[in-house]
């Protein structure tokens, strides 16, 4: 099992922004090889102590937020650990734990509530990025692209065929008429 400091060197040093949000078969080998067992420890409830100092729970957050949509890609496990990296969020917030780690890691105690498929948390996100983090304005453009996502269809379609659910007319015309990538595009536009 890796620790917290393997965690952050690995995902905030080695990855580094260029690399947090690509699809890339190598990065997803790589953090299976190096984090698959840590991140069953965290589905079983093993890291408990990580959540009690900021660094600790930013590393927390990784784990069970950003690693399982590399290691798992395509399958639902990828979103397994999302209420956990949720709720332990929504702590470090409170206790102002993400005022303490400086941009652009400080973006790793929001996107739990970005990848929320829940209105409140969307909306709570935004207001996040946009207060705390105003120098991130593409992060801003896609909390704020995520948002409109949950507001028309209360959760994210293209989700839909990982996690087994029916794909409704509605969100079926939306994935076809260019999804996701689609509504950053008027995000952008209207910014």
């Amino acid at each position: 099992m890796a620790s917290p400091e393997e965690v952050l060197s690995f995902w905030l040093d080695e990855v580094g922004p260029e690399g947090w949000y690509k699809q890339d078969d190598d990065l997803d080998q790589a953090c299976r090889d190096r984090f698959a067992a840590t991140w069953v420890e965290a589905r079983a409830g093993g890291l408990s102590l990580w959540l009690t100092y900021p660094s600790g729970t930013l590393a927390y957050s990784i784990v069970t937020d950003q690693f399982p949509r590399n290691m798992w890609r395509g399958h639902s496990d990828s979103f397994a650990l999302d209420p956990v990296a949720l709720a332990a969020a929504k702590v470090a917030i409170g206790r102002g734990w993400d005022m303490k780690i400086d941009p652009p890691s400080r973006q790793f105690f929001y996107l739990p509530l970005m990848h929320s498929e829940n209105l409140s948390d969307q909306e709570r996100c935004v207001r996040l990025f946009h207060a705390r983090m105003p120098e991130a304005e593409d992060n801003l453009i896609h909390a704020c692209a995520h948002r409109e996502v949950i507001r028309r269809f209360g959760r994210f379609p293209h989700r839909n065929e990982t996690l087994g659910r029916e794909t409704y007319p509605a969100e079926f015309e939306f994935l076809q008429n260019g999804g996701y990538g689609a509504v950053v595009r008027e995000t952008r536009a209207a910014a």
